[in-house]
């Protein structure tokens, strides 16, 4: 027997509760996983309200994110004691996820967690700092490099912008971090922004199909008119990772910053990466996210809070990772 926090649908309404389930109880799957931590996303909130239809087919054990020990496995790539850890896949969504004692997976959905790194660690970098990653490697990619100007963060005391201000001053860059909540400045200022803007000044475009030059990049976790606002400001040949849509998914401006200033529009898609790609941010995660810097941003949680704390990643008041012990 495993406790999980289990959603029921009835009249239209989504509510949760902690259940003890039978392993029987668990998906299709050739690796099951002793699972000692998950987290809570901004997908997760959505789910626990019984919103945007990420969920179909009730009962269901929501958490996208994962990490723990081997329990069991029929793939020869896994064996019991190995650390894992999971994101995206739709695990939480289509199938049951990470809110639970037990998971049940496809053994080609895991990664080993890197030498360094605890399964607590993980989950505090989760799907959020999974995505800041492969924003970073995607901007280095179209040759944005530390020395070349501003890196603009939106949503920066989030999840994905936290993560994403640890990596970037890490490694370099002059790190301008985008915020509403002035009492984050502190926060933010301590994971290595160097500068701090209001997000109302970037909150809707100017009409204008160019700005003044001034990011060499960004990385956006809000999407709609902050996006579009955003754009007519990139540098000559910048370049926008777009990993959210917290402030809408309509995108209205122009073509003029991508025919005139070259600028790259990169989409990050952290649910159905592929296998090698994964492997790759995680190791540069082990490597280049400052592990004292990620212990800080942790807001421990256990099962039992998350249907408190989901309203709450919803409407922008959480501050940094919010990491679920699973279990003792």
């Amino acid at each position: 027997m495993f406790e999980a926090l289990l959603l029921e649908e009835k009249d239209g309404k989504v509510t949760g509760s902690i259940r003890s389930l039978e392993e029987s109880a668990l998906p299709a799957g050739n690796v099951t996983v002793d699972v000692e931590y998950s987290t809570l996303n901004y997908k997760d909130g959505l789910i626990l309200a019984g919103q945007g239809r990420l969920v179909r087919v009730y009962p269901h054990v929501p958490g996208v994110d994962f990490a723990g020990t081997v329990a069991k496995s029929e793939d020869p790539s896994w064996r019991p004691g190995d650390r894992v850890v999971l994101t995206g896949w739709r695990v939480g969504e289509t199938q049951w996820g990470g809110y639970s004692g037990k998971a049940r997976v496809k053994g080609d959905w895991l990664v080993g967690l890197p030498d360094g790194l605890s399964t607590k660690q993980a989950m505090a970098i989760g799907t959020a700092g999974f995505t800041s990653m492969l924003a970073v490697m995607a901007l280095e990619e179209r040759g944005v490099t530390p020395g070349g100007g501003e890196l603009l963060v939106t949503g920066a005391a989030g999840g994905v912008g936290s993560v994403a201000i640890a990596i970037l001053a890490r490694l370099g860059y002059a790190v301008t971090a985008s915020t509403g909540r002035a009492a984050t400045h502190d926060y933010l200022r301590q994971l290595g922004a160097a500068t701090i803007i209001d997000r109302g000044t970037i909150a809707a475009p100017s009409g204008k199909p160019l700005e003044s030059e001034r990011w060499a990049g960004a990385i956006d976790s809000v999407g709609g008119a902050t996006l579009a606002a955003i754009l007519p400001a990139m540098k000559y040949r910048g370049a926008v990772a777009a990993c959210g849509l917290a402030g809408g998914v309509k995108l209205e401006t122009t073509v003029i910053p991508f025919l005139l200033r070259g600028v790259n529009l990169l989409g990050i898609d952290s649910v159905m990466c592929p296998a090698e790609q994964r492997r790759q941010a995680w190791a540069r995660l082990a490597r280049d996210l400052p592990l004292d810097k990620l212990d800080a941003m942790i807001v421990p949680a256990r099962l039992a809070d998350l249907p408190r704390l989901a309203p709450e990643i919803l409407a922008g008041r959480v501050r940094g990772r919010v990491v679920v012990q699973i279990g003792d």
